[in-house]
């Protein structure tokens, strides 16, 4: 079947504060059947501890994605000459009931996966990491998976709910949703409960990466290493936007000092291009918490480096 490679709206075309409010002003599409890829929202922070606001996330990741253009002039990728990649809105999550919304977005990621498109989630609070890998199991088996993090999100329990934002990978492992020895967790920082919080994902057989072993330095010797850990498998890629220091973006629930640069983000999305990435997300954006909007134009940008690094994209000479 001949895929359609649809084209963000230039700003030549129509003025950047303009024109459609999907993400990058791509064309919308109500499903992700006879796409390769595709930007796909899930508003979504019952799952918070904190600050809410991560139910904006997706709206206002889009209206800041108005600035990307098409080709990455860094990396020479260009993925919308290589994919056909467009915006399928957003899953329509129970406001009121986590339960049943870890149903509703298991159930939305079963339908995108079973078309082979591979989605690029705008979120939401990390609580949705968990229903996302379900969904990923079932096509893939247990993934491999890069998570960008302040936080090990491995709680046994918060308040006595085994469900939400700072559980979901500890639920991963215990559902065998993860391949323990091809996971890489990378800015965990701040302080804890207990002197072995970092410790439990180490003996799932996960590569922690601490913030501090990532000062005053590149990521890309990092990425190789950990590039040749994950393999050849199935790779997800999460990406909670508090792995940045505040001081990048402060519009986030859960903010720790002393994280990682925009740059070494970039850096470790980049350095994922070779991976067999099945799916990416990038969470806990909380525009409330940044009226500058600057925290979402950050995650617009980033989930623009995601999809240039997702297999297939051609690279100009």
């Amino acid at each position: 079947m001949t895929k359609t490679h649809y084209q963000p709206l230039g700003g030549n075309q129509m003025p950047r504060f303009a024109g459609p409010a999907t993400m990058m002003r791509l064309p919308s599409r109500p499903s992700a059947e006879g796409l390769d890829a595709c930007f796909v929202g899930v508003p979504f922070d019952i799952g918070t501890s904190n600050r809410s606001g991560t139910r904006f996330g997706p709206r206002e990741i889009r209206a800041e994605s108005c600035l990307i253009r098409p080709y990455n002039m860094a990396t020479r990728a260009a993925p919308f000459d290589s994919l056909s990649v467009a915006d399928i809105g957003d899953v329509a999550i129970n406001t009121f009931n986590l339960a049943k919304s870890i149903e509703i977005i298991e159930e939305a990621y079963d339908t995108i996966l079973a078309t082979g498109c591979k989605p690029l989630t705008l979120g939401g609070d990390h609580t949705i990491a968990l229903p996302i890998l379900r969904a990923m199991r079932k096509r893939h088996g247990p993934v491999g998976l890069v998570h960008v993090d302040a936080h090990a999100d491995i709680n046994e329990h918060m308040f006595g709910e085994r469900i939400a934002h700072g559980t979901p990978f500890r639920r991963a492992v215990e559902e065998g949703l993860l391949d323990g020895k091809r996971v890489a967790q990378i800015g965990l920082r701040g302080s804890g409960y207990a002197a072995e919080d970092f410790d439990w994902p180490r003996d799932q057989g996960f590569r922690v990466v601490q913030a501090e072993e990532c000062w005053y330095k590149s990521l890309a010797p990092l990425m190789a290493e950990i590039r040749e850990q994950l393999g050849n498998g199935p790779v997800y890629l999460s990406f909670d936007i508090d792995g940045l220091d505040p001081a990048f973006a402060p519009g986030t629930g859960t903010p720790e000092i002393g994280g990682l640069t925009v740059t070494q983000g970039m850096e470790i999305i980049r350095g994922c291009r070779g991976l067999d990435i099945v799916g990416c997300d990038l969470v806990e954006v909380s525009p409330p918490y940044d009226s500058s909007g600057n925290t979402s134009l950050v995650g617009a940008n980033l989930l623009f480096e995601m999809l240039c690094v997702l297999p297939g994209v051609q690279y100009r000479n």
